[in-house]
């Protein structure tokens, strides 16, 4: 009788006190997609339609110069431009708000609070952009952390 071993390929665990110190990389999507200043706005609104709400723009080795939003475009819309006539210069916002992997959840949840913001940006300390998070990975790792709070 020929007997096989199995391993089991242990996930990777992050020991976590508590949700308020976890960090932004740490939930962070790294897979981010994004456009040049040229992209025009109708490549823009495909990209969104894929599921994306809003699209970093980089320049230079993936340094963030924009956003392009849902909204931007839709104000695009409103005034008249055809979306393959405007490029994400023409409609992003400029310097946009963006975080640091290393920055806490308790931090952003009180930027996302205070803000407008859907999605932020993730940049390292070049300002490359390295990830993007959003309020649901925000909401979606609060109930995976069964909602445990620092004190």
């Amino acid at each position: 009788m020929n007997k096989t071993t199995r391993t089991k390929k242990r996930a990777k665990v992050v020991k976590v006190k508590d949700f308020d110190s976890m960090t932004v990389s740490q939930v962070m999507e790294k897979e981010v997609q994004y456009v040049r200043l040229r992209t025009k706005g109708d490549m823009i609104a495909s990209l969104m339609i894929e599921g994306f709400g809003a699209v970093p723009v980089v320049e230079n080795g993936r340094r963030l110069t924009g956003i392009v939003s849902e909204h931007d475009l839709l104000a695009a819309i409103d005034d008249r431009h055809r979306l393959g006539a405007v490029t994400a210069k023409d409609v992003m916002t400029a310097n946009p708000y963006s975080v640091k992997p290393e920055t806490t959840l308790g931090t952003l949840v009180h930027v996302l609070r205070a803000s407008d913001l859907v999605r932020v940006p993730v940049v390292d300390a070049k300002d490359k952009l390295v990830g993007i998070i959003a309020r649901r990975d925000v909401l979606r790792t609060y109930l995976a952390t069964g909602g445990k709070r620092e004190q």
